[in-house]
């Protein structure tokens, strides 16, 4: 057991380490690319990703997930799988393809057949790399899993910028989102060196095929209550409304996907491996969960106090439209981090029927909130969005912890601390931009505040709130020297 938490730790700080490059890489081709391209642009490449999303939650149904919770799986489950995934894959890319016109029809705009269409190859791409991808996550290769998915980011993001230099505009974004599964699916397999065998009958695997079904339908409400709105801004207000609201809810979830992503695979990993020891999983679970608040709190407050000035250095001059939009949903990024993590805790118990469950209640209640908002245009879906978001989060995570070895009162104990100390830091922050704000440009601007709120928010973090022991231990943890479990910082 202690070598599954070196293991965990050193696979967390790859995974965190990689995030921070991707999470840089991001923001520069988003800087690079706003500059490049327009609304209009982003817009048409935005109508058809509203729909391919959807379909994108079928391209593993599951079962990535499904062949890391299990305790043990042998190469026939693992073959059958990897053909299934490809089935589905090509089952993914026809539709695709054949829902083109439709789209095209709905939007407006005969430009899309052909962005469908060529989109659609992601599908296929994607598929092949799947069950790799899971090997290597059950194994806990993160190390490996972090650099392919840097270099996939890299090479893409190198092709959409030179794209768009090159002038050929929206195809420039379908190119990076085509060529990013493919690069990193050839790095699956080169890492893994496996190569499937043929697929086989009676191999076990219609549990899995249940426990990944049933992800897979939860994952296609919650994506559906969370991406309406994109859907809706596009048909009735068009692509530059569409395109100004999706580049300040991607630039507000590049945090959040990072972090989640990062953490996430490597929590999901190693609670999947403790499920039945429940002293070291609540010990886990906590932990993990603690480690993306205290990530997250300072980028919620960079992004809801100083909306303007990110916008202006991460986009330009010509989004300023975006401004209001992004100030609205900055809060959603503590709610993520607040409740992506129950998935956590969820799926590596196997309960995901309560899951879907939850995900049914709650659909029906953002898709009403984006009614109520839409007649007020982008501003009025966004605060919506934020306000439903922000009156569910408790009821959310009560319903999910119900009965495990979680506690509502865990929660409030961990979120306590660091959303403390971000309220302090957060006023000196303000006070330093009143002072600085007429004297320097957008960049420095940012900087400074920023800093100024970092600095602050760790120091009370790590000194005054009793955490220092946690992040000694982590540090242990990734030198491979013995710890003690019940450190200082408990739960």
């Amino acid at each position: 057991m202690e070598d599954l938490k070196q293991r965990t730790i050193r696979g967390g700080i790859a995974r965190l380490s990689a995030q921070g490059a991707n999470f840089v890489l991001r923001l520069g081709s988003l800087m690079v690319l706003a500059r490049l391209l327009g609304p209009k642009d982003y817009g048409l490449v935005g109508m058809v990703t509203a729909f391919t999303g959807i379909l994108s939650l079928f391209r593993d149904f599951g079962l990535s997930s499904a062949a890391v919770q299990r305790e043990s799986v042998t190469d026939e489950q693992i073959s059958t799988l990897f053909w299934i995934n490809v089935l589905v894959g090509v089952v993914l890319a026809v539709l695709t393809a054949a829902m083109a016109p439709a789209l095209a029809a709905f939007y407006h705009e005969p430009r899309l057949v052909a962005v469908a269409g060529v989109m659609a190859m992601g599908f296929l791409f994607n598929a092949a790399g799947v069950q790799h991808s899971a090997l290597l996550q059950r194994q806990m290769r993160f190390t490996a899993l972090s650099v392919i998915g840097t270099v996939a980011l890299i090479l893409s993001t190198a092709i959409a910028i030179v794209g768009a230099k090159a002038g050929y505009g929206y195809w420039a974004l379908v190119a990076m989102t085509v060529t990013a599964p493919l690069i990193a699916t050839m790095g699956f397999w080169l890492a893994t060196a496996w190569v499937p065998g043929m697929p086989r009958r009676q191999t076990g695997i219609r549990s899995m095929m249940r426990f990944g079904g049933t992800i897979t339908l939860n994952g296609l409400v919650a994506y559906i209550a969370l991406n309406a709105e994109k859907v809706l801004l596009g048909r009735f207000w068009g692509a530059d409304a569409i395109g100004i609201y999706g580049r300040a809810y991607q630039l507000v979830n590049i945090p959040t996907d990072n972090l989640n992503s990062a953490v996430g695979e490597v929590a999901f990993s190693a609670l999947s491996r403790v499920q039945h020891d429940a002293a070291r999983f609540r010990s886990y679970f906590l932990k993990g969960y603690a480690l993306v608040l205290t990530m997250t709190i300072p980028l919620t407050v960079v992004c809801t106090l100083f909306a303007k000035d990110v916008i202006r250095v991460a986009l330009g001059p010509n989004w300023t439209e975006a401004v209001p939009i992004f100030r609205l949903l900055g809060p959603t990024i503590l709610i993520f981090a607040l409740i992506n993590p129950i998935g956590w805790l969820l799926f590596s118990l196997g309960l995901v029927e309560r899951s879907l469950k939850i995900a049914l209640v709650f659909a029906p209640i953002i898709l009403i909130g984006y009614v109520i908002g839409l007649p007020y245009g982008p501003k009025g879906v966004a605060f919506a969005y934020s306000a439903v978001m922000a009156l569910w989060v408790i009821p959310h995570i009560a319903l999910c912890v119900h009965g495990t070895v979680i506690s509502l009162r865990d929660i409030f104990s961990v979120v306590s601390r660091p959303l403390a100390s971000s309220i302090v830091a957060a006023g000196l922050a303000s006070v330093v931009r009143l002072f600085c704000a007429p004297r320097l440009s957008p960049l420095p601007l940012l900087t400074v505040e920023s800093s100024v709120l970092l600095m602050t928010y760790l120091g009370i973090v790590v000194f005054l709130t009793g955490q220092k022991s946690f992040y000694i231990d982590l540090l242990r943890g990734l030198k491979g020297t013995p710890t003690v479990e019940q450190e200082s910082f408990s739960y």
